[in-house]
């Protein structure tokens, strides 16, 4: 699979490859885990993300890329926490369609991040690796 970079003021960013360079799964994070684990989420970013604004409803916990939220059993992402690292969110599965780049941080509806009224979804999405 070939990644094309997302470009933020003064970095260059790329989506992280899984080891055999494959893309990454979805995956939801167990909290309290070691201390490793805790490194291994810094290290590839880690997000929240939740069904409703205001981090409520269904959520879900993520360090690897996540093609579609509804194998995750949601019907839409309402707010979101950026533990670490940046992450891009697509309007669409597959991470295609517009792409909005999510920074560490806390973002508790949509049009906190973006002012699109083209589009107010996101339905993927995926860890990006500064380099």
């Amino acid at each position: 699979m070939k990644y094309l970079p997302v470009f933020l003021p003064s970095k260059h960013l790329w989506p992280i490859p899984g080891e055999d360079g494959s893309r990454l799964s979805g995956q939801q994070h167990v909290a309290g885990s070691s201390s490793a684990a805790g490194e291994e989420r810094r290290r590839r970013g880690a997000i929240t993300i939740y069904e409703l604004e205001n981090f409520q409803g269904k959520k879900c916990e993520l360090t690897e890329e996540l093609p579609n939220i509804t194998e995750k059993e949601l019907e839409k992402v309402g707010s979101i926490q950026v533990e670490s690292g940046p992450w891009v969110g697509y309007e669409q599965a597959s991470c295609k369609g517009e792409q909005f780049v999510f920074e560490k941080g806390e973002y508790p509806r949509w049009d906190s991040w973006t002012n699109s009224r083209r589009s107010d979804s996101i339905t993927s999405l995926r860890p990006i690796k500064v380099v």
